[in-house]
């Protein structure tokens, strides 16, 4: 199974992302270590991210789902995934494939944003990142008030309800 952890900068992917892989065994990839440099080049600039800009990159993510999918191998992925297309171009089936939106307030993902360290997107894409957010239909869908270790447990818990019921 393909797990892929979607939302704006600051919801917490990557932090999710990476206690729910310990708690799972499973191999985490964050789609932002696959940007090519013109993308992080932009991003560092505040400069948000076009479609044709996303485009190479979310092919490279569809075939790394691809090939874990082949090999049946489990994937947790981080990638803000804001719109549907996107997430068609990812494979998201809900049921190879399935997403968990984080889900957060401008707010809260603000100052999240302000304790970030060593991070290259610029804090001003927030709001480009929510105005294109679409939001899923399907999936879990968490607010992400709580903790990251809480989360990350509610997933599991809902991945294991979903296992259990193939």
């Amino acid at each position: 199974m393909v797990v892929v952890l979607i939302g704006p900068m600051g919801c917490g992917k990557t932090t999710i992302g990476k206690l729910l892989a310990v708690r799972l065994g499973w191999p985490f990839d964050d789609a932002d270590d696959f940007h090519p440099k013109e993308n992080v080049d932009k991003m560092r600039a505040g400069i948000p991210l076009t479609d044709q800009d996303r485009q190479g990159w979310l092919a490279t993510l569809a075939a790394r789902i691809d090939r874990r999918k082949a090999a049946g191998e489990n994937l947790l992925l981080a990638c803000s995934a804001l719109k549907q297309k996107y997430r068609d171009l990812l494979g998201i089936d809900q049921r190879q494939v399935v997403s968990v939106y984080l889900k957060g307030d401008f707010d809260l993902l603000q100052r999240r944003l302000e304790e970030r360290k060593q991070h290259y997107m610029n804090r001003d894409l927030l709001t480009s990142q929510l105005a294109a957010m679409e939001e899923p239909v399907g999936g879990l869908i968490l607010d992400i008030g709580p903790e990251p270790a809480v989360l990350a447990g509610k997933i599991a818990s809902w991945l294991q309800q979903l296992q259990g019921s193939k």
